[in-house]
């Protein structure tokens, strides 16, 4: 995945994608968790590897079936043109 890509899952610029890559900022809770999802990792991969988690954490818990399908669907366009038309018009719907 680009830096461009994951900074449009998080509504964010792809120089604040290399400031969180490089540590000059920092995550939030809701970023890091939105990242996991777009990597399709548990959120314990980012956390000290030393530790083990005393829970198994549930892929996307807080998401209803029809997010979770529409996550799914997203994940398959292959074309960035058509993603990014999803997007705006997700952005706009919002509104």
């Amino acid at each position: 995945m680009s830096q461009e890509e994951l900074a449009e899952i998080l509504d964010v610029t792809y120089q604040q994608i290399q400031r969180y890559e490089n540590g000059t900022n920092k995550l939030n809770v809701e970023n890091i968790q939105l990242v996991a999802e777009a990597l399709s990792v548990p959120l314990s991969f980012f956390f000290d590897s030393y530790t083990s988690p005393l829970i198994t954490e549930e892929k996307s818990p807080h998401l209803s079936s029809k997010e979770k399908n529409l996550l799914k669907l997203f994940k398959k366009i292959k074309d960035s043109r058509s993603k990014n038309l999803i997007i705006q018009l997700s952005r706009l719907a919002a509104k």
